[in-house]
């Protein structure tokens, strides 16, 4: 009768041939046993070749740095090569990826420096943990390479496209894209590296990858937050909403769209101070600069003032700033002067607007307020404040003594 295997016996084993402690000891017994019968000539040439070959993993990985860089020089845009910012970001590329070279090659020295010295790692079991972690480490730094080379690739191609694009909107978003586009990437090869890496550990990957559906039907109730925060930045980017450099504001707070990731937008105010959005949480978004954008004026006037003379002065105004050098490029149109907006209990409001381009209201509406305010004094229009006035009380009437009953 035969006996059936048990599924610890089916399992694949990690190492091949099999690691114990005892193999480890006789491969170590054989080594130094081997090491005591080398003559002093053989030691003297196996140092040779070991200085060499430490030698040459170096330069190998100096060569590696070497092309990384030239790489990135190449590839990056022609305004950023003399840039201190462009050398910068050129000495970041590849840093990870080095990392993982290094212990690559490391890996791959140690191996032929033992089997120099007389190690056979071709058939031991040091050798078969050594080819392990060597495999392993080699996928980690293919994907680390495969992360650096795409976000690289995706930053320059958007931000190329950005520089040449017509339109100033359709390059905001392309920019804006770059983060949510090397995030996926980065996301989809860290999956793959992760699951090639424990089948070099002998860890099946194949209920694994079953798995995954289940998983991600278990994230999705369990996270519907974030799912949610990621589907509602994905609309909004490709809809258009919102791009980096736009001014927003969400609930009570505004600034200047500074970064957009996966799943948060973050707002820059003029105090400097950095507000963070989930998506989710950010359910209704006021973009003060999509397209064009208005200048709005609402002006307070005395009762007693001269309304067609103030408004005639508005207009005058709003056709002299058309011509400024700096100012008059950045409006779209003439002045629009809609009138008495309303009477309040101490001035008479009148309203007008400006149309800009995007995010240059606020230049234009300081400049004509400086100037309306000149313009409004020479001609004898009065802009209304608060007054206050003290009345002294009045004399005290002097109290009579009571009179007599009659």
């Amino acid at each position: 009768m035969t006996a059936t295997p048990t599924p610890a016996e089916d399992a694949a084993p990690i190492f091949e041939p099999p690691v114990t402690t005892e193999a480890l000891e006789s491969e170590a017994r054989n080594f130094l046993s081997h090491l005591g019968d080398l003559s002093g000539q053989e030691i003297a040439v196996n140092f040779g070749w070991t200085a060499a070959i430490i030698a040459g993993a170096i330069a190998l990985l100096w060569l590696l740095r070497f092309g990384l860089r030239l790489a990135a020089r190449l590839l990056s845009p022609q305004h950023d090569k003399k840039t201190e910012q462009g050398k910068e970001a050129r000495k970041g590329v590849g840093g990870w990826t080095m990392i993982a070279a290094r212990f690559v090659l490391g890996i791959i020295a140690l191996g032929w420096v033992l089997h120099i010295w007389g190690f056979d790692m071709r058939a031991g079991a040091l050798g078969a943990i050594l080819g392990v972690f060597w495999r392993a480490g080699f996928i980690i730094m293919f994907a680390l390479a495969a992360v650096e080379v795409f976000s690289f690739v995706i930053t320059r191609s958007l931000h190329r496209g950005a520089r040449h694009a017509s339109d100033v909107r359709r390059a905001a978003q392309l920019r804006t894209l770059a983060p949510v586009l090397k995030g996926v990437a980065t996301t989809f090869v860290a999956i793959i590296a992760v699951m090639l890496t424990l089948s070099q550990f002998g860890v099946d990957i194949g209920p694994l990858i079953a798995g995954a559906g289940v998983l991600g039907l278990a994230i999705g109730f369990g996270a519907q937050t974030l799912v949610k925060d990621f589907l509602t930045g994905v609309f909004l980017i490709l809809e258009d909403t919102v791009s980096i450099g736009d001014v927003v504001t969400i609930a009570d707070f505004g600034g200047v769209v500074e970064d957009m990731s996966l799943r948060t937008i973050k707002l820059r105010d003029f105090d400097g101070t950095l507000h963070i959005f989930p998506y989710s949480e950010a359910m209704v978004i006021h973009n003060k600069t999509k397209s064009f954008s208005f200048a709005v004026f609402d002006l307070s006037i005395d009762y007693n003032s001269d309304i067609a003379r103030a408004l005639e002065l508005m207009r005058e105004v709003g056709a002299d700033l058309q011509h400024d050098p700096a100012l008059g490029a950045t409006m779209l149109d003439d002045i629009e002067v809609v009138g008495v907006d309303r009477l309040a209990d101490s001035a008479v409001i009148l309203k007008a607007r400006i149309k800009t381009l995007p995010g240059k209201q606020w230049s234009v509406q300081r400049e004509y307020l400086q100037r309306i305010k000149l313009a409004f004094d020479a001609n004898g229009v009065a802009i209304p404040f608060p007054h206050l006035k003290l009345v002294p009380p009045d004399t005290p009437i002097p109290l009579e003594p009571p009179r007599a009953a009659e």
